[in-house]
């Protein structure tokens, strides 16, 4: 029984050969490196937000501590 081109024989079966398929990524993927961007931008931030210094406040007089 010849096997016509594209094919192959599994257990007297006629099978399809596998075709190079395009790696997809997956839901799970995609809301991982969603999770990770807002991750990254809520606690590390991103570079365009002007960074404030906080100015130094002027030192208050206090009383001495009683012993």
């Amino acid at each position: 029984m010849p096997v016509p081109e594209g094919y192959h024989v599994v257990r007297s079966h006629i099978r399809r050969n596998p075709r190079p398929s395009v790696k997809r990524m997956s839901g799970w993927t995609i809301a991982g490196i969603c999770a990770a961007v807002w991750l990254w931008g809520h606690f590390i931030g991103f570079s365009d937000t002007s960074t404030t210094s906080p100015s130094t406040p002027a030192p208050a007089a206090t009383a001495p501590a009683a012993h």
